[in-house]
């Protein structure tokens, strides 16, 4: 049995696996992904999925469409006490390096809690830092609501008088459009087509994953939330207001309308896939969450693709 084959296997079995590593999901970002492996005994302690491009004979393993992180992930046996969950972590992801096929360009986020950074640049990668926000759910919902900033309460308040939310999927392609314009205002370009959005949605419906959540006022279309979530946590994946309308509270009400039904469906947080731009992360900030540190792991041993980049 392939290594491969042995994942799709795991995936149907654990529980824990996130959504960005499961197979369903690489098979919609990626179809010819592979996997490294290594076990702690007969289990398997740690998981590497993969995909290997060629760009101008260049090999390159790197983040998939609308796949935020795509790194390592540890599975810590169930006994493990705390104090040893860093060397277990250590020796799972020096293991793994060691299982990874050779590539000239690697450009890789991993999950929130990985930090063996000594580890990456001992491996010669450039291991830089980025953000998100976690939002825990395990307090009760009205605890949650007040870690909110005080405007963000008072403007959630008026909008559940104002706004109806409702599961939408139809509305996808609506909410592309509306990301495509907010985007040219700003001269950055789309990091996603129609079609390879329609296929990680699809698939997200077929194993109950997603919602994507669309705000009205009278009628009048005003914002839609693409949430998705897997077995522990939930996230926001893709979000926009209509450029059309001028509501300043509609996304305010989706991302916590995402929140109370993230809550409800018994999951451990929300990932606000928080941004580096000032701010897009003061907006996700005043949500309360705790601020999480992620890796990005970079490493260029191509002369030419760093011309390229030197070029872009």
């Amino acid at each position: 049995m392939s290594d491969k084959e042995l994942y799709r296997q795991f995936c149907s079995a654990e529980n824990t696996i996130p959504l960005f590593l499961k197979d369903w999901w690489l098979d919609a970002v990626c179809s010819d992904w592979d996997v490294s492996i290594v076990k702690n005994g007969d289990r398997i302690s740690g998981v590497w999925p993969y995909r290997i491009e060629k760009k101008i004979n260049i090999s390159i393993i790197r983040d998939q469409v609308l796949t935020p992180y795509m790194g390592p992930f540890v599975f810590y046996p169930h006994d493990l006490k705390p104090s040893k969950r860093d060397s277990f972590q250590h020796e799972t992801i020096a293991a793994l390096l060691e299982e990874m096929p050779d590539a000239k360009v690697w450009h890789l986020s991993a999950f929130p809690g990985l930090k063996q950074v000594g580890l990456f640049t001992e491996h010669d990668f450039d291991v830089q830092v980025r953000q998100t926000f976690i939002m825990p759910l395990h307090e009760p919902i009205e605890d949650i609501f007040s870690r909110l900033n005080e405007d963000y309460r008072r403007n959630i308040r008026k909008a559940e008088k104002e706004l109806t939310i409702t599961n939408e999927p139809e509305m996808l392609q609506q909410l592309w459009g509306f990301q495509k314009a907010t985007l040219d205002k700003k001269d950055v370009r789309m990091h996603f087509t129609q079609l390879q959005m329609q296929a990680i949605f699809d698939v997200c419906i077929q194993h109950n994953s997603t919602a994507l959540w669309v705000a009205r006022r009278n009628g009048e279309l005003q914002s839609i939330l693409w949430h998705i979530w897997d077995g522990v946590q939930a996230y926001y994946l893709v979000g926009s207001n209509n450029p059309a309308a001028k509501d300043n509270r509609s996304m305010t009400a989706l991302l916590w309308h995402a929140i109370k039904h993230s809550k409800e469906l018994g999951k451990s947080g929300f990932d606000f896939e928080g941004s580096m731009d000032p701010g897009v992360e003061k907006f996700f900030r005043n949500f309360g969450g705790k601020r999480q540190l992620y890796l990005v792991l970079r490493k260029n041993d191509s002369m030419l693709w760093k011309l390229k980049e030197r070029l872009r």
